[in-house]
């Protein structure tokens, strides 16, 4: 049998195409094994956010050329389309895959191995006289390319491009990702998505629920409706650009009431959006349905108007302030998340320090630090007064003590009420501990009374508003996917992950009620 290894670098919606690329090999007879080890191929789903996610799409594709060099190595996703040349004369990549052609990932490869073995070599070969006449076909600088079968590879995701179906039909986890939308029209200063992702382009909405309905058939509980940028949803089917609206998007309101109303799902977490879509309206009808989890992950990126302006962020710090006022008169103390950049180009110590109260003020669950990273052909490259890395690590180290103080706060403040998880997946003691510590750098929780027991294994879940807690799953029955209700209680030592005591008879349940 055939067998192919997968590995994924980036955001949630790679992950779920990474997903659906692996069950569509595994539909046409491929074995799927581990990267680490010896394939016939080897996918790598870049990324290309940053200058350190393009070293680790370099650094994963060699590896897995260092691993089997007779392998074919297939170069997949955003660093393809923002670095093609070097992509194309790259050694260790064998082929080279668009993000608007990774739906056809099972057939691009049947096509190459043939082409390859009607060649007669596993080296360079040329491809059908007629491979590049597809209307699809990318511009090429060598239209003969193997690496791209003549451009067949990469799709026209700029001008009027058309979303690429793909469906998850087997989900890997309890909470299953939802793709409903792809691309960026907003052009952030900083930002390289527009050019790897291209324009917007929208889901069909019964494309989205046949895939919702599917998947909690098949045992799904939760959906996390995700995209690049969801907020811009059905704006592409108004022929309208996003930032022209007033506020809110109908499209989307729509959508999330039709996911709700799938028979089997109980929980609807939302993407990342901006203030903009989270308007009166838009929060009403939200807060009206039970369903959609109080998460939401408003992405901010400075808490200071003059650096806002210069990265063409859309709203101001206030505009923000007012979205997190409303989305907290609507709902109990939801769980507000955020993105922010430090080291942006001229970025003064006065505006680091107005950013810095802002958060304060805001108060976020959990704040995503992120280093300013120069990405060659946006215009915050080339702007003046870059900012040293050594000034990068300073601010970025005080956001990341106040993020870890906001969010135990945070945690805590549940701690002794009634509250439900999924039982997601089986962590040890010390797997938990590791992921506390690669997320914040040392141990993050506080002995209140829980004894870790080393090896001991614990069932792991997340309640509406992001909270991990675990259960001991020593002489449990608790089944993958199962609600489970109970008290928050402490965290476990040198975690951030909360005990859960869950109820066990009919007599607990009646005395929390």
């Amino acid at each position: 049998m055939k067998t192919i290894a997968f590995h994924n670098l980036g955001c949630k919606v790679n992950a779920y195409e990474t997903d659906v690329m692996m069950q569509n090999l595994q539909k046409k007879g491929w074995k799927i094994v581990p990267f680490d080890g010896k394939a016939d191929v080897y996918v790598v789903n870049t990324c290309s956010v940053t200058n350190i996610a393009d070293r680790k799409s370099r650094q994963m594709l060699h590896r897995a050329k260092k691993e089997n060099s007779e392998a074919v190595v297939v170069a997949v996703g955003c660093y393809v389309e923002t670095s093609r040349e070097a992509v194309e004369k790259d050694p260790a990549v064998d082929l080279a895959v668009g993000t608007g052609r990774k739906g056809s990932l099972a057939e691009i490869l049947e096509d190459y191995l043939r082409e390859r073995e009607n060649s007669g070599s596993s080296g360079d070969f040329r491809t059908r006289e007629d491979a590049g006449n597809s209307e699809d076909a990318g511009d090429s600088e060598d239209p003969g390319s193997a690496k791209t079968l003549d451009g067949r590879t990469f799709s026209n995701i700029t001008d009027h491009p058309v979303y690429e179906e793909m469906t998850l039909e087997v989900p890997g986890r309890t909470r299953a990702d939802i793709k409903i939308q792809d691309g960026c029209n907003q052009f952030c200063s900083y930002c390289i998505i527009p050019y790897a992702r291209g324009r917007v382009r929208s889901r069909k909405p019964e494309d989205v629920l046949r895939e919702v309905r599917a998947l909690a058939a098949e045992g799904v509980k939760e959906v996390v409706v995700t995209g690049i940028h969801i907020g811009s949803y059905g704006t592409d089917f108004r022929g309208v650009a996003y930032n022209d609206t007033e506020g809110g998007n109908p499209d989307l309101q729509r959508l999330l009431h039709a996911i709700a109303e799938v028979p089997g799902i109980e929980r609807i977490r939302l993407g990342s959006l901006e203030p903009r879509v989270m308007n009166e309206e838009f929060v009403a009808a939200i807060a009206s349905e039970p369903k959609i989890c109080p998460h939401f992950h408003l992405s901010l990126q400075s808490g200071c108007d003059s650096v806002l302006k210069r990265m063409n962020r859309h709203y101001t710090a206030e505009e923000f302030l007012e979205t997190a006022k409303r989305l907290r008169r609507y709902y109990d103390r939801p769980a507000l998340t955020t993105d922010v950049i430090v080291g942006f180009p001229g970025e003064t110590e006065e505006e680091f320090e107005e950013s810095l109260r802002f958060l304060e003020t805001v108060n976020f669950y959990e704040i995503h630090v992120f280093k300013y990273s120069r990405r060659h052909g946006t215009a915050a490259d080339r702007m003046p007064d870059q900012i040293t890395e050594a000034v990068k690590e300073e601010r970025s180290h005080i956001l990341q003590e106040l993020t870890m103080k906001q969010a135990t706060a945070f945690r805590e403040s549940f701690r002794g009420e009634k509250e439900s998880i999924l039982a997601e997946e089986m962590h040890s003691y010390e797997e938990m501990r590791g992921r506390t510590q690669m997320a914040y750098g040392k141990d993050a929780g506080e002995d209140a009374g829980v004894q870790e027991k080393n090896g001991a294994e614990w069932i792991v879940g997340h309640t509406a508003r992001y909270i991990e807690a675990a259960v001991p799953a020593e002489g449990t029955k608790i089944r993958r996917g199962q609600v489970l209700t109970g008290i928050i209680g402490p965290a476990i030592p040198g975690t951030t992950v909360r005990l859960l005591k869950v109820f066990t008879n009919i007599a607990d349940r009646i005395k929390m009620k």
